[in-house]
């Protein structure tokens, strides 16, 4: 009896294995289907500092502020009807926002200098399904100079920005990133890098270079110095930034770059 009741255990063990393997499977196909094509890697920042308290009201009437994303991933995202990329990356955001309903909010604030009624009636074309809002000047003091569109904020649950994109992207950066903020599974590789005012200009304090100046000649108590001055010294174009976060956030600004480079020439004392 013994030796009939093995065999019919090993078969039983072995169905379930089976079973399990399938289930498994099947597991992995649906978490495969819901990622897409492999993202590579994404990046995260490690010292992310917080989203800019701001109050808006919507196209629709509604005020929506800070505080209604916390607990979700947000995307802030400024754009315009007559940027091309921006119209591009819209359907993009429509179908994320419908995908991650329960974990995303996308918050599209348009920079249109035509008036709302041209807005509201393209966010109608198009079937904008998450909060519009045109930019105020109390937008522009919370959140600074936008100097090119699309550009879009991902701010993670605790209303931390942890990255910006400037430009038109691949709608499978934006889902990966919001599914890692988020705490699901990931069909990429995630880095955590540290900020140096690419995403949060307050963080342009921990820069050690800055665009459009030469720093290799000095001594690193030069270096250092220089870096303090360009953090401290404010930019006169206008950007109500230092002459450091001025050359971070634009680059071909022609009022910081003379400015930051005047201070090299100072603290390595060759001024004539």
């Amino acid at each position: 009896m013994h030796g009939v009741r093995k065999p019919l255990l090993y078969v039983a063990m072995a169905g379930i294995v089976v079973a399990l393997l399938v289930a498994g499977a099947r597991y992995t196909q649906r978490v495969g289907e819901s990622l897409g094509p492999p993202a590579g890697a994404i990046q995260l920042v490690s010292n992310p500092l917080p989203l800019p308290d701001f109050s808006a009201t919507t196209l629709d009437g509604k005020r929506i502020t800070k505080q209604d994303l916390h607990g979700k991933v947000a995307i802030v995202n400024f754009w315009a009807t007559w940027c091309g990329p921006c119209r591009k990356e819209i359907p993009d955001f429509i179908a994320l926002q419908e995908k991650y309903e329960d974990k995303l909010v996308i918050v599209g604030f348009s920079v249109d200098e035509t008036g709302e009624e041209g807005v509201r009636e393209f966010a109608a074309k198009y079937a904008m399904n998450y909060p519009v809002a045109m930019v105020t000047a109390d937008l522009r003091q919370a959140f600074g100079r936008v100097y090119a569109l699309p550009t879009s904020l991902v701010v993670d649950r605790d209303g931390m920005v942890v990255q910006k994109h400037v430009g038109l992207m691949d709608s499978t950066i934006y889902e990966q990133e919001i599914r890692a903020v988020a705490g699901m599974p990931v069909n990429a590789r995630i880095e955590r890098v540290t900020d140096t005012g690419q995403v949060s200009l307050k963080n342009a304090a921990q820069a050690t270079e800055i665009p459009g100046i030469d720093l290799s000649p000095l001594s690193p108590a030069q270096k250092r110095q220089v870096l303090e001055r360009l953090n401290s010294e404010k930019c006169t174009c206008g950007c109500d930034y230092t002459l450091a976060e001025c050359r971070i956030n634009d680059a071909a600004c022609d009022v910081s770059l003379p400015k930051a480079k005047k201070v090299v020439e100072e603290i390595r004392g060759k001024i004539n």
